[in-house]
This record gives C-alpha cells, structure tokens and sequence, in this order.
C-alpha cells in the first residue's frame, strides 16, 4: 500500500458535499454537483455544472477528471472532454463540463455525482530534438491497424 499524500480541499457555499469514495476499492473519487437549482441537460446540449470545491494538488500530481459510467450507459450523460486533467496550479472551482448524448432530456439535481476524480503523480520529460526516431514494425499505422 502507498503512502497517501494529502489534498487540500475548499468548500465555496454553493458544495454540497466533498468528494468522497464510494466503495472501498474505487480508484475515482465522487464529485457532487454544487448547484441550489436543478440543471436541464437537453440532447446534445453541453453545461458546466459547478462542483462547489477548490483543491490544492500536492507539487508533482495532477487531477484527472472522469466520466461516471453510470450516467453515461444509462443515460448518455459524459464529459465534453472524455478525461479533464487539473494541473498542481490551478485554484479555481472545479466544474464539470457534461454533455448530454442521449435524446432525452437529463436533469442534474443539486448533490447528484457528476463524474469521477483520480489524483495521480506526473512525470515530466526532457524534450530533445532528434534527425530521426528509431522505426519500429508498426511504423506510421495508425487507427486500426494493429487489428480489431
């Protein structure tokens, strides 16, 4: 088991409750929508849904902000985004931008979980400049091409 490191977390007055793991082997968070009014999600439509929280991320670590699976199977609820990253520096309500890709209306009521979030380290990379990469069997393939 690895040591946990500590996330500092601001409650603005519209939270309605701190992110929190539902089981306990979830590797993602619950983060609640911090609305006072029910939000109408129309098809196709996209909105922020505020989360009522600041976080302080550890130097080193960033947050990735993920879809529900729930909501998004059951009602075609998903980020914009697919996965939203939160750098260490950023101090602004996190809000999450869902889509709605069903063809009913969705409502998102005040507390419901919006997404996921999973706190993970960062590694950072020296860039170097090259003539030319090592050529490997799969080459420029792209899409599909390594089969079904």
């Amino acid at each position: 088991m690895s040591t946990k490191i500590k996330l500092k977390i601001e409650k603005l007055p519209n939270n309605k409750e701190l992110p929190y793991y539902a089981s306990k082997g979830a590797a993602g968070m619950d983060l609640t929508a911090g609305i006072e009014e029910p939000v109408e999600l129309k098809p196709f439509e996209r909105k922020l849904i505020p989360t009522g929280i600041i976080i302080e991320l550890p130097e080193g670590y960033e947050a990735q902000i993920r879809p529900r699976s729930g909501l998004s199977i059951k009602h075609g609820i998903t980020l914009i985004n697919c996965v939203g990253t939160i750098d260490e520096d950023y101090r602004g309500e996190l809000c999450i931008p869902l889509v709605n890709l069903s063809d009913t209306t969705y409502v998102v009521q005040p507390g419901d979980r919006v997404a996921q979030m999973i706190v993970a380290p960062v590694q950072k990379v020296e860039v170097a400049e090259v003539e030319k990469t090592n050529a490997t069997v799969r080459a420029a393939g792209g899409f599909g091409s390594t089969g079904k």
